[in-house]
Formats: structure tokens, C-alpha cells, sequence
């Protein structure tokens, strides 16, 4: 697998890669000693051993046979498998359509009791109406080239998936830049649609919306990427080669850092609210 752009998939592949490399010394053996006990190249020992080839089970379990711990294995087999699948190419994940990639979320979400939600650029999914969430994922089937465009159908299911905002036990903490109230990803009238249901789910007991006025000073944080964070179990950043799903306590801790920062310099109830129908004001004078 290619090194991806993420640093924390990046540096999840060294830990597992520092850990076989430090068998073999500690079993006293040169890279080609292992390669020829493992019946492979040296050169894929040195690929292995700089994160440069992520190993697969086969390899692992050959490598920790010949460094004579065996026992090893499926712990090292563990670590390898977490890092390869927190980084997911997005063409991967849309090979089935785009509305099958929203499906394929709806039992998680049911699950999680937690939600908090930072958007740089758009409104959250779970915010979402029909007409904006069709408008978002027409630019992403577009842009990915997809075979078949079911951005529609997609957006429909991605409605039906943040129903859950209405069922009891569940938080849902979003903070949204405010330039984010302006980028027109659908057309006007599916603009207002949206910035007003931005109202009324605002108001909601268990929904916390805030948004981050563009005229703040002093930031305690510069925008950063969409990321969502479910309960404190997992991350998820969007890229726009891939997602990246960060499940290491101690980086999820930073993005827990991150986020409390980002809603610490954002308004809620009627500050909120006026920012929102600042945005929908400006669009009857675009």
C-alpha cells in the first residue's frame, strides 16, 4: 500500500514496522538471515522494516516464526490490520454507489451516543436537508467520476440515516464555521431550505449547534477539517483522497482538545440563530 497523506495512518505502519524490525536484532539475525528464513527478497525485509510495504498476516507470522516468537503474532497481526484500515481510499468505499456508502453507516449510528461534529465547509450531514445533501454529494459524484450518479437516492438515505437525531439517547454536539452558512452547494431556494432547518434542528434539546463567527479574533484554533468524533471511541477526518478512521486513544484525545477549542469560541441559542438568518438574508441580495 502507498504511503497515504495521513500522518497518523503513516505512523501507525512504523509502530508495527519498529516493532518487527526490533525482533529481528533482538533474534540477532541481518535482514537477509530473516528474508532467507522467511524465503523471500532482503529487499522486502528493508520494504517492511522502513513502512514502506505494509506486511501481510502471512509475512508477520513467517517473520515472528523465524525470530523464534511465534506467540507473537497475532498481536503484531492486530497492530498491522488497524493501521492499514484507518486510512480507506474513497474510491474503494464508492465502488457500490453513494448510497450504499450511506447505508452502510445507519447501524452505527443507532449505536453511538455521542455525536460531535466540527465542519469547516458545510453543513453537517446530520443537519442536512434533501435538496442540500443532493447538491453535495452531485459534487462529489462528479468530481470522483462515478459510473452511475445516484447522488439523489444517496441523499435521501443520508436524510433518513440522521433521523436518529429524533431518537432518544443521543447527544449531538456540531460546531460549524460561519462561512460554511454561505458556500453554495445547491441553488437558492435548497440554500434557505437548509439555513432554515439549521433553525429549527438548532433548537432541538438535544442537538447543541454552534457556529464560530467569522469576525472572531484572536482564535484558539484556525479551521481545521470536518471531523466527526463518535462517543470516544473513534474519529473519523474526511480527505479528499480518503477517510481516515483514528481509533488510538491518545489521538483521539487531541482531536477531543481540538474540538472543545473550536466550540469554546463558538455562539449558540440567539447569537446563533442571528448568524443564520444573516446567511439567509444575504441570499435574496446575491
Amino acid at each position: 500500500m502507498p504511503v497515504s497523506p495521513s500522518s497518523s495512518a503513516q505512523a501507525a505502519r512504523e509502530v508495527v514496522a519498529r516493532r518487527l524490525r526490533e525482533l529481528r536484532k533482538g533474534a540477532g539475525l541481518t535482514v537477509t538471515e530473516l528474508a532467507d528464513r522467511c524465503g523471500w527478497h532482503h529487499a522486502k525485509t528493508s520494504r517492511i522494516e522502513n513502512a514502506r510495504t505494509a506486511p501481510s498476516t502471512t509475512d508477520i507470522r513467517a517473520w515472528v516464526a523465524a525470530c523464534g516468537v511465534p506467540a507473537l503474532g497475532d498481536d503484531l497481526v492486530a497492530q498491522s490490520l488497524h493501521a492499514e484500515s484507518m486510512y480507506t481510499e474513497w474510491r474503494h468505499r464508492v465502488r457500490s454507489g453513494l448510497k450504499r456508502l450511506q447505508d452502510s453507516a445507519v447501524q452505527f449510528f443507532h449505536e453511538t451516543r455521542l455525536f460531535r461534529v466540527y465542519s469547516s465547509s458545510m453543513v453537517p450531514g446530520l443537519l442536512q436537508t434533501e435538496g442540500y445533501a443532493a447538491g453535495v454529494l452531485g459534487i462529489s459524484a462528479r468530481f470522483r467520476e462515478l459510473p452511475v450518479d445516484d447522488s439523489a437516492e444517496a441523499a435521501r438515505a443520508r436524510v433518513d440515516r440522521s433521523r436518529v437525531i429524533h431518537e432518544p439517547g443521543h447527544r449531538f454536539v456540531l460546531v460549524v464555521e460561519e462561512a460554511a452558512l454561505y458556500f453554495r452547494v445547491c441553488d437558492e431556494d435548497a440554500m434557505a431550505a437548509q439555513l432554515g432547518y439549521l433553525l429549527t434542528a438548532g433548537a432541538l434539546p438535544q442537538v447543541s449547534l454552534g457556529v464560530i463567527p467569522s469576525a472572531t479574533r484572536e482564535r484558539a484554533q484556525w479551521p481545521r477539517e470536518t471531523f466527526h468524533v463518535y462517543d470516544d471511541k473513534l474519529v473519523s477526518v474526511e480527505l479528499v483522497s480518503a477517510q481516515v478512521r483514528i481509533t488510538q486513544p491518545s489521538e483521539i484525545n487531541l482531536y477531543l482538545k481540538a474540538f472543545e477549542e473550536l466550540r469554546g469560541m463558538a455562539v449558540y441559542g440567539a447569537e446563533a440563530r442571528a448568524l443564520i438568518l444573516r446567511a439567509i438574508a444575504g441570499l435574496d441580495g446575491s
